[in-house]
């Protein structure tokens, strides 16, 4: 008979692409008591996460903060920006941009979907969900809309279904180069905080994003960065909106306040994260996930296994997919890991359901972390019958232990 109330010794790892680990300093902020949310005390604290989340951005411009998930966010950008029939451009990376390809249809929106074709030989898999944003692609595109009837592209900085992130830089370029006054809308919201990400300096109209990644708390706020040209198209865009509308919230945020009840006890995590990431700084911050990411992919390559992004310059700091051979269920994997090893991995998502895992490696994680995943993640391929070249540990260590060197010696 199963034992509800059994669990096993030590401490539940989760290594999923989100949501992330929340760190017990955040987890004591949201046990603090709840304040009144129109006193002088919130005040201060909304003031403080605003401009706090300025810095992580990377913007002088307004940040919306919402009580919702990154779905509430990818609906706010668009409701605050078009009209009913207007099109959008959407590129496909994966799972998350077809989503929001889905949701914009949802709205009464035309989407039309640029994407790379063709399929990869090897894995059969598209090649759209193996590389980043081709910026080419978009570029083209937008040369033939003379008419300029599209509207906004849209594209996600990281794609957590992938462990692909896209440069989106070069789409603003890309724009630009088109002559084209589409606003350029991006999720970054696996990517912020984890991964470089410059709202002012890439162009980027409206960003959106989530607290459950970089920003290690539990899901339940999301974001709008917000240009000044979204802000102007704001005023004419026609789609309904009322508790997603940045007219009323920009307004109040002016005082550190908002024209509903927030989520205070959040709030209370969200400026805990905010020190921790600026403590540590933002450059390091990224440089860690980067040293990890590293580190996770040469266990893959040590283990003769594929990494889920074909494209090691696009590869993501924030995730990584491991392909398993044809005749391996990577859901039976992790159900082992799960059931042996008290480890939670990523699911493989829409197309790649039952072919890659994903191993998480973002937020409150460093190297001892990610050695600890690896190590389950090899006992459990190798109970599981997959076969494997090498030793992915060995390869993981390697890397951060010379990497470790490099800093003693340059620090």
């Amino acid at each position: 008979m199963l034992n509800l109330n059994f669990h096993p010794a030590g401490r539940h790892q989760l290594q999923i692409p989100g949501p992330s680990p929340v760190p017990d300093r955040l987890l004591r902020a949201m046990s603090y008591p709840t304040i009144d949310h129109r006193g002088p005390e919130f005040g201060r604290l909304g003031l403080a996460v605003l401009q706090g989340l300025q810095k992580i951005f990377q913007t002088r411009h307004p940040v919306v903060i919402y009580p919702a998930s990154g779905t509430g966010a990818w609906e706010a950008a668009l409701v605050n920006t078009m009209s009913p029939g207007d099109t959008v451009l959407m590129y496909e990376t994966g799972h998350f941009a077809s989503l929001w390809r889905k949701l914009a249809q949802r709205l009464g929106l035309q989407t039309e979907l640029v994407a790379l074709p063709g399929t990869c030989a090897q894995t059969g898999l598209p090649n759209s969900w193996r590389f980043g944003v081709q910026a080419d692609l978009i570029e083209s595109r937008l040369r033939e809309d003379s008419a300029h009837t599209i509207r906004a592209v849209c594209v996600v900085h990281n794609e957590t279904s992938t462990g692909v992130t896209s440069d989106i830089a070069a789409v603003r370029r890309a724009i630009d180069a088109a002559k084209h006054p589409a606003l350029l809308l991006v999720d970054t919201i696996s990517g912020l905080a984890a991964a470089d990400y410059r709202h002012d300096e890439w162009g980027v109209d409206v960003t959106v994003s989530g607290s459950q990644k970089g920003l290690m708390l539990p899901p339940g706020i999301s974001f709008n960065a917000v240009s000044p040209k979204a802000l102007a198209a704001s005023l004419e865009a026609r789609l309904p909106k009322a508790f997603w509308a940045w007219d009323d919230i920009i307004d109040m945020n002016r005082n550190g306040y908002w024209p509903y009840t927030p989520n205070t006890n959040l709030l209370y995590a969200l400026a805990e994260s905010l020190d921790m990431i600026l403590g540590e700084g933002l450059p390091a911050v990224f440089a860690r996930h980067h040293r990890l990411a590293a580190a996770c992919r040469a266990a893959v390559n040590a283990w003769g296994l594929e990494v889920q992004c074909a494209d090691s310059a696009v590869c993501s700091p924030v995730l990584t997919g491991v392909v398993l051979p044809q005749g391996h269920d990577a859901d039976a994997v992790r159900q082992l890991i799960y059931e042996r090893f008290n480890m939670s991995l990523g699911t493989g998502l829409g197309q790649l359901k039952g072919r890659m895992f994903r191993i998480g490696h973002l937020g409150e994680c460093n190297d001892l972390t990610l050695l600890s995943a690896l190590a389950g993640c090899e006992m459990g391929l190798r109970l599981a019958g997959v076969p494997l070249l090498g030793s992915g540990i060995q390869a993981a260590m390697a890397l951060l232990q010379a990497s470790a060197e490099r800093q003693a010696r340059y620090p």
